[in-house]
């Protein structure tokens, strides 16, 4: 029997998590998004900002009503067995740590109800390093949503060899219910087939800027003007956000890309950490545009 998705549970309130919890109460769902930390659930309000001058520029069908009706859906908590007792689906969206998403979904797995989809969103590991953490691996899958998710509406469906198929036309399904084109992933792999492509650029546009070799300035500029590109390697990470790159850079076994992902971290700990803070290696206005290069990066290079 198919499931139903009503009510739907995010694990995660950052810039994705965020993201993921409007898209679903946008297209009529209920919307639990939790967080362990409630200083990270009192930022939800300048996300919803933040999401909204997304969705009011590139929806045709937006409007401020639909939107405050949107946020009025959304119920936080820091209140785990609150979040997923009683849920349909729920889409884990911290850390990229592979302890940290054991832990979370061992802690889910004793509270959650036999009916509910299990999903990650994770972006480098393979979910069927974690799926038997949360005691059901036959119900967990990925589910892996490319930033600006509004806008960039993939969701990467990926099952492990454990997971049922019913439960990868259920995930193909709740993606369509919620304005996203799904991509079924037939073979597990890590990174999908999005970050497959993107991590190795956004690893190379890293490794020259911890190398001494360009500003980030420098090197966006060389990759814009000679492929005709929009999108180059760091305005793509403050588009994705430091945390999600800083973990899969650190998590990393090249040195390049952990002296780098360490970067990212700092910056973090100083206040910032992309587009979403208005300050990434790209100052931004109130828009979302950047105005100008940051340029602490420049300062950072005379200690390479």
């Amino acid at each position: 029997m198919a499931r139903t998705f009503t009510t739907v549970t995010v694990l995660g309130s950052g810039v994705l998590g965020s993201q993921i919890a409007m898209q679903a109460a946008w297209h009529g769902k209920n919307v639990i998004a939790y967080d362990p930390f409630p200083a990270a659930l009192e930022k939800l309000p300048d996300r919803w900002e933040f999401i909204r001058q997304g969705y009011a520029r590139d929806l045709d069908d937006y409007s401020d009503e639909a939107f405050q009706a949107a946020v009025e859906r959304i119920t936080p908590t820091s209140d785990l067995k609150e979040a997923v007792g009683d849920t349909d689906l729920i889409i884990e969206a911290v850390p990229e740590n592979l302890d940290l998403k054991r832990k979370t979904w061992q802690e889910v797995g004793e509270l959650v109800d036999s009916r509910t989809l299990l999903a990650t969103n994770t972006s480098s590991l393979l979910p069927s390093d974690f799926a038997d953490a949360s005691g059901s691996p036959e119900r967990f899958l990925a589910i892996h949503y490319a930033n600006n998710v509004w806008l960039r509406n993939t969701a990467e469906i990926m099952g492990t060899e454990a997971t049922d198929p019913e439960a990868v036309q259920d995930a193909i399904r709740y993606a369509e219910e919620t304005g996203m084109v799904p991509v079924h992933v037939h073979k597990e792999t890590p990174g999908y087939i999005l970050n497959s492509l993107l991590i190795p650029w956004l690893f190379a546009g890293a490794e020259l800027y911890v190398n001494g070799v360009g500003t980030p300035e420098e090197i966006d500029k060389a990759w814009r003007i000679a492929t005709g590109s929009r999108v180059a390697p760091f305005t793509a990470y403050d588009t994705v956000g430091f945390n999600v790159a800083s973990h899969i850079a650190i998590n990393s076994e090249d040195p390049a890309q952990i002296k780098f992902g360490n970067l990212l971290k700092e910056a973090i700990e100083q206040g910032f950490s992309g587009k979403a803070d208005r300050k990434g290696f790209y100052l931004y206005n109130e828009k979302g545009e950047p105005t100008e290069p940051n340029p602490e990066w420049v300062e950072k290079m005379k200690d390479f």
